[in-house]
């Protein structure tokens, strides 16, 4: 299994934890069945955590006409609203919810020029409330294609999510399919597009980065 990279501190991290307790567990209790039970415990859950940094390896072949996923998820909205932080202008709104037991890697649903990437510090509440996108802790990133259209996507941490990764940097290429970063223990990721554009996707359905093509120009 393919690890991302943002999981390794904290993998290692565990591991010696994990490790250090359970030594010193054995050399405090003479009891069995507690060390044996406090083994089986930690294995799973440092397991649970190895589990949460995956990585799948997801191939594509670039589409310029298709937006892909950017992550894995259930969607959750798909309406048309105004954008007020880059386009000022209304757009369609297509929102996945990725629960902590979604692989949590976000990737470019387009390539094309980054002329946006912004992150905004902010609250953690749920990643379903109607003012997380305006309120919780957040990146913003657009990207211009070479037919001129532009697509914006934002993550939003949830109310179990501490930390974003976003990679994008203004100026600098996205390629489709490619890492635009990751984000901890839960949240959402919105994606804005033209108006007009034709949606694939209906809410409820489970969605899969780099697999899902979610809309088509």
């Amino acid at each position: 299994m393919k690890i991302h990279a943002e999981g390794y501190m904290i993998i290692l991290v565990s591991f010696l934890l994990i490790a250090g307790l359970n030594v010193l567990i054995c050399w405090l209790c003479r009891h069995t069945w507690v060390t044996v039970t406090l083994a089986s415990v930690s294995f799973l859950f440092f397991c649970v955590i190895v589990w949460f940094f995956r990585n799948p390896d997801r191939p594509l072949v670039p589409d310029a006409g298709k937006v892909f996923a950017p992550a894995d998820g259930k969607i959750v909205a798909i309406e048309e609203v105004e954008e007020p932080e880059y386009f000022h202008d209304r757009r369609i709104q297509v929102s996945i919810f990725m629960s902590p037991l979604n692989v949590h890697v976000n990737r470019y649903p387009v390539s094309g020029e980054i002329v946006y990437a912004k992150y905004h510090p902010g609250k953690y509440l749920v990643a379903w409330h109607p003012k997380s996108s305006v309120l919780n802790e957040r990146t913003t990133v657009a990207v211009r294609m070479e037919n001129g259209q532009e697509v914006l996507f934002r993550q939003i941490a949830g109310a179990v999510a501490r930390r974003i990764i976003m990679y994008a940097k203004t100026g600098e290429r996205a390629v489709q399919g490619a890492d635009l970063g990751f984000i901890r223990f839960g949240s959402r990721v919105d994606v804005f597009l033209p108006a007009g554009t034709q949606i694939n996707v209906q809410v409820g359905q489970k969605a899969v980065g780099n697999q899902t093509v979610i809309a088509t120009f």
